[in-house]
């Protein structure tokens, strides 16, 4: 297997399962993509000059952690080969609708045709406070470069099953949304695609299309995930707050920082799902796997009172997403002029006129003094 978890063998195993819990918890603890103690997740790399006392530390918490957290795999949370259910309409534990097609290999959302759509939803409702989802995917089509879409989008929402123009699945939702696009509608933009971008919604906001969701988005980045000849992976953590998204695309086992932003507010007690869809343009959207794990975080007192299924989705942010100008990276640049910006500006310049007033009066002032003496 030339991945961490399962590649194209879907990683089923209770070794396997300590190996990707062993993986999250390193990460969590900023040890990086890969945990030392395992001969295929190899770690920091202490040099020959690390002091022995230091290895024995290392290798005590690597052994700790590959043996004892296997159970921080949440399995009713996860779709892992071997997928049960195959050769049916049903599966345990999810739920799929639209063009969907359960195989022994993949969960395929959409076949590389036009005007299709799928889904695949998780049955139950998840009450972590702090997790973290990776995602096996692979996007694949006939279509040469801006000749085919639409994309994947994975969800964390407080409704499921419900198909709409949004990659398969419905506008205006509730929770969080992980936008895989893969076609530029906006014949003007300058990032370049495929695209990631997150977006966070109450309820109250719509995607708009035309603009790939630039209005609404909060972060994003381009991430070549398409038509590559060895897996991908994408990895998404929330916990306090704080919202990760990472990939790993370039078959090197390692991941890669793709969005992270803090002031991200989620409840508890929503559904986890997959859609996509295709339009004039079309690619195979298939999903290998989807491990959810739990993070171990400690929470204050104040945290531990708060009913966290009230929770409205919000973010704390700066500036409004419609500010978002972007580059070809996928990384912001300063947007137009907000009411506060201009405010500050007229304050600053205000207070510029009257020093410079007042400096030229006393400058005035003393010449004139000085030529009424030659009189």
């Amino acid at each position: 297997m030339a991945h961490p978890e399962g590649g194209s063998s879907g990683g089923g195993s209770g070794g396997e399962q300590r190996r990707m819990a062993a993986e999250g918890w390193f990460r969590l603890w900023g040890w990086g993509r890969r945990c030392p103690g395992s001969p295929r997740l190899t770690g920091p790399g202490p040099g020959p000059t690390t002091p022995l006392i230091l290895l024995l530390f290392l290798g005590s918490v690597a052994a700790d952690i590959t043996d004892g957290n296997s159970e921080h795999l949440k399995r009713e949370h996860s779709l892992i080969k071997p997928y049960q259910g195959v050769g049916s309409s049903s599966m345990p534990l999810w739920d799929f609708q639209g063009s969907t097609m359960l195989t022994s290999q993949y969960v395929r959302l959409t076949p590389d045709e036009r005007s299709k759509e799928g889904s695949i939803w998780n049955h139950q409702p998840c009450f972590l406070k702090d997790w973290e989802m990776h995602v096996h995917f692979k996007v694949h089509g006939t279509g040469k470069k801006n000749l085919h879409g639409d994309g994947i989008a994975l969800w964390y929402t407080r409704d499921r099953l419900v198909p709409g123009p949004v990659f398969g699945s419905k506008d205006n939702f509730h929770g969080l949304a992980i936008f895989l696009d893969t076609y530029p509608n906006d014949e003007t933009t300058e990032r370049v695609f495929p695209y990631i971008s997150v977006m966070v919604n109450n309820g109250s906001l719509s995607y708009d299309h035309s603009k790939d969701g630039r209005w609404t988005e909060l972060a994003g980045c381009t991430a070549d995930f398409r038509n590559r000849d060895h897996d991908t992976f994408l990895a998404v953590r929330y916990s306090r707050g704080r919202l990760t998204v990472m990939t790993d695309l370039e078959d090197k086992n390692e991941w890669k920082n793709c969005i992270d932003i803090t002031g991200v507010r989620l409840p508890t007690g929503y559904y986890f799902g997959a859609s996509a869809g295709t339009g004039d343009l079309s690619d195979n959207h298939d999903i290998i796997s989807m491990k959810l794990f739990q993070l171990m975080v400690e929470h204050t007192p104040d945290e531990d009172t708060i009913d966290w299924t009230k929770i409205e989705p919000s973010v704390n942010f700066l500036k409004s997403p419609k500010d978002n100008v972007d580059d070809p990276t996928g990384n912001f640049r300063s947007g137009p002029l907000t009411g506060w910006r201009v405010f500050l500006l007229l304050l600053c310049a205000l207070l510029g006129i009257i020093v410079c007033a007042v400096v030229g009066a006393v400058v005035f002032q003393k010449r004139q003094e000085r030529n009424k003496r030659f009189y």
